[in-house]
């Protein structure tokens, strides 16, 4: 059986229980954003480390060294934010080809360092290598969270809201811009932008974690047709979802429109938008999202609805049930 008939998520699972098994019962280990480390009953650690290889993650021409550098710690620390923590330390393992130039690698730790000075987050070590051909990317980051705070994806509840803190399909739309040789209007350029320079939502994290009404979390790197099912899996719930109520930004509309783009299959499984998903009892989402925009100046989004069943979502659109096509990322489907 060759790998891409089971997909990564269908590798981890054949793996996963048996490990889950010498994970301490106050821990909480592999099928979240983040790894759970209990220091005490008040405070957690949450561990997350993340992999970019050149022409798989990112396309070296395209991406310039600072930003590449930015985007790798970005969606480390999108992870812990997703948890509900903060960051605190952070570490970089590098594959570099001999041949690269040493001002290349400059711009790169530039544009980390820019993004580790935004959210005091010191790298404190790592490992650098000869890499054959590609470069290759590790980054590891440890934080720290209210023990009762943070948000796994197992905290789903029933007649939950499902609930977005941002636009969707931004950063699928700059890749397909790049990869259709999409002509670079402002708006094309503007998605392009979106894809190499996500902004960790950290302090969105922290602000919802430590509201009463938000159950489970998670950061949207997949799309949330993958993202969503991960939060259902671990829940025992179904979802469903209202494509009319996807939040799509204005540039993803313009340029979607003009070169007949699904539209909605970018905002639900075009993935990196590293904006965050979660649930939130029905009652508290009104007050919830007036909270959020006084305090972040942007609103909060209703797509859709958790119940009981089986583990799926239905698609759902101006009423009428739809099939969806976008099934999120999955490096080896």
């Amino acid at each position: 059986m060759q790998l891409k008939t089971i997909g990564e998520f269908g590798f981890i699972q054949r793996f996963a229980p048996k490990f889950s098994q010498l994970v301490d019962q106050k821990d909480g280990g592999i099928g979240d954003d983040c790894a759970i480390l209990q220091i005490n009953d008040a405070l957690s650690h949450v561990v997350t480390t993340d992999l970019l290889i050149e022409d798989i993650h990112f396309l070296k021409d395209e991406i310039t060294p600072k930003e590449l550098g930015y985007k790798s710690l970005a969606v480390n620390l999108s992870d812990i934010a997703a948890m509900g923590a903060q960051p605190l330390y952070s570490f970089l393992s590098i594959g570099i080809p001999a041949n690269t130039e040493v001002e290349y690698l400059d711009a790169f730790m530039e544009g980390y360092y820019e993004l580790s000075e935004k959210y005091g987050v010191p790298l404190m070590g790592g490992d650098t290598t000869k890499s054959a051909d590609r470069l290759v990317i590790n980054v590891a980051v440890i934080g720290q969270g209210t023990t009762g705070d943070l948000r796994m994806r197992s905290m789903a509840e029933d007649g939950d809201v499902v609930a977005v803190s941002g636009f969707l399909g931004d950063s699928g739309g700059g890749l397909k811009v790049m990869l259709d040789g999409v002509e670079r209007t402002p708006e094309a350029l503007s998605l392009i932008k979106s894809h190499h320079l996500p902004e960790p939502m950290i302090n969105e994290g922290l602000w919802l974690a430590q509201q009463a009404g938000v159950h489970a979390m998670m950061d949207i790197s997949d799309g949330i047709s993958s993202d969503l099912t991960h939060i259902l899996k671990a829940s025992s719930k179904q979802a469903t979802v209202h494509l009319e109520c996807l939040p799509v930004s204005k540039m993803l509309q313009k340029v979607g429109e003009q070169h007949d783009w699904n539209i909605h299959g970018l905002a639900s499984g075009g993935g990196e938008d590293y904006e965050l998903l979660f649930t939130v009892k029905c009652d508290a989402f009104d007050q919830l999202n007036a909270d959020f925009q006084k305090k972040f100046g942007k609103p909060l989004y209703n797509i859709g609805e958790i119940k009981k069943g089986e583990p799926q979502i239905t698609w759902m659109n101006n009423g009428v049930e739809v099939v969806e096509s976008k099934h999120g990322f999955d490096h080896f489907k």
